[in-house]
């Protein structure tokens, strides 16, 4: 086919390539103008200032950097149990979205799967300026999609924010209940350690008094057997000295000289080392030191050691050390190692775990008014609309002309197969 010859036969049919054309251009035009507008506003989040979380940080109970916290609250964001909570708490902002017959649920996941975008940076970019939370939401005419998206980041913050306030309260909650199980711990080995001392105080008191009374028993009872061997020697040496004559207490070099005569001018010095028998001391000695025995009632007063051990035994009727840790008042003063554990608790304490005014994100761009809707782009859809009417005349052209073509040339086809049968007749005629 000759291009020249397309290109005329197209040429001729230009009044239906330009009506195609200006019938797809009215078309896209109402299309453009008269279809449902749909429009788009974002939200830009930020991480906080460092100074916003220091308090929270410095606590040493609960770290959330900036960019943790900015990842916790797009989490929130792209919480789908945050947004359906969201749109429950405002049905009002959402009546557009419902369609009868839907269900509350089934409206949202709608709204949630087709409306709103949440866009987060290029983990492959580290730099800070990438740092960034972009939330998107498309929206109809007839919705107030900024107050919808501005309200749910806040909405989003809060519940974060909230979050963040109850896991510090739970973990310092948790710290003080390990803090007082371990001041507890120390108050019970305390109370373990009085008892056993005490124990072993009476127990060696009631050890040392037995063994005193033992003592005692047994010093009385050898008293009472040395004064009993004493009475029997002296009524040995009674009945000796009796045999002897002597009643007085004598010596033997006094007997000796007795028995010899001579001056009794004479003065005598007498040295022995040897004891002198019990019985030189007369009869009248013995029998009154005999009597004396026989009457005493006790024999303690002769032997110190019986009031040493009277000494100890009424020192042990009270044990003041023992009286002393019983009559302690305040006993958590005496615990062994709780003063970095009672200054953690009265910092713990002291902590202020209200995070109403904490600050986790930084709202770098709030969502404001679109100036103009981005469905439908008016100029695209006409010009495409208009391109598409172009091509769609231009195929109608040229199918006509191959069309008209094909019908020509067959009937000139058949008009030659005729004369070519004709001159073949003549020739076998001649």
């Amino acid at each position: 086919m000759d291009l020249f010859e397309l290109f005329n036969a197209i040429w001729r049919q230009k009044k239906l390539i330009v009506g195609c054309t200006v019938l797809a251009g009215i078309l896209g035009a109402g299309y453009a103008f008269l279809a449902p507008k749909t429009y788009e506003v974002s939200s830009v989040l930020r991480p906080a200032a460092i100074n916003e979380l220091d308090a929270l940080n410095r606590s040493e109970v609960y770290k959330l950097p900036p960019a943790d916290a900015l990842l916790k609250v797009g989490a929130q964001l792209d919480s789908y149990e945050a947004r359906l909570g969201f749109f429950k708490d405002h049905e009002e902002l959402f009546k557009a979205f419902k369609k009868p017959g839907q269900t509350l649920e089934q409206s949202f996941e709608d709204f949630n799967r087709n409306s709103v975008n949440l866009i987060l940076p290029d983990p492959k970019k580290s730099d800070s300026l990438s740092n960034y939370i972009r939330l998107e939401l498309q929206y109809p005419t007839d919705v107030d999609g900024v107050k919808i998206l501005n309200g749910f980041v806040d909405y989003a913050i809060a519940a974060e924010r909230q979050q963040v306030g109850a896991d510090l309260k739970v973990i310092v909650n948790n710290r003080l209940n390990e803090l007082k199980g371990k001041i507890g711990a120390a108050r019970a080995n305390y109370d373990t350690d009085k008892e056993s001392k005490i124990a072993k105080l009476l127990e060696a008191d009631r050890l040392k008094r037995a063994q005193l009374e033992d003592e005692l028993s047994a010093l009385r009872l050898q008293m009472k057997m040395e004064r009993t061997n004493r009475l029997a020697e002296l009524a040995e040496a009674i009945g000796i000295a009796q045999s002897m004559g002597i009643r007085t207490p004598t010596t033997p070099s006094s007997m000796a000289d007795s028995t010899r005569t001579g001056s009794s001018q004479v003065m005598r010095t007498e040295v022995n080392n040897q004891k002198i028998p019990l019985y030189f001391m007369g009869t009248e000695a013995l029998e009154a030191e005999r009597v004396a025995l026989q009457k005493r009632t006790s024999d303690d007063f002769t032997n110190p050691r019986i009031a040493e051990i009277g000494k100890e035994l009424r020192l042990l009727d009270a044990n003041r050390e023992v009286e002393v840790l019983r009559k302690r008042g305040n006993e958590d003063i005496f615990l062994q190692d709780v003063e970095p554990l009672r200054a953690e608790v009265a910092r713990l304490r002291g902590l202020n775990i209200d995070m109403s005014n904490l600050k986790l994100v930084t709202i770098d761009r709030r969502a404001q008014e679109p100036l103009s809707p981005i469905k439908p782009k008016k100029a695209l859809v006409i010009a495409l609309s208009l391109v598409g009417g172009l091509l769609l005349g231009l195929m109608v052209a040229l199918v006509r002309h191959l069309v008209l073509t094909r019908r020509d040339v067959v009937p000139f086809s058949a008009l030659e197969d005729s004369s070519f049968s004709r001159r073949e007749r003549k020739d076998d005629q001649l």
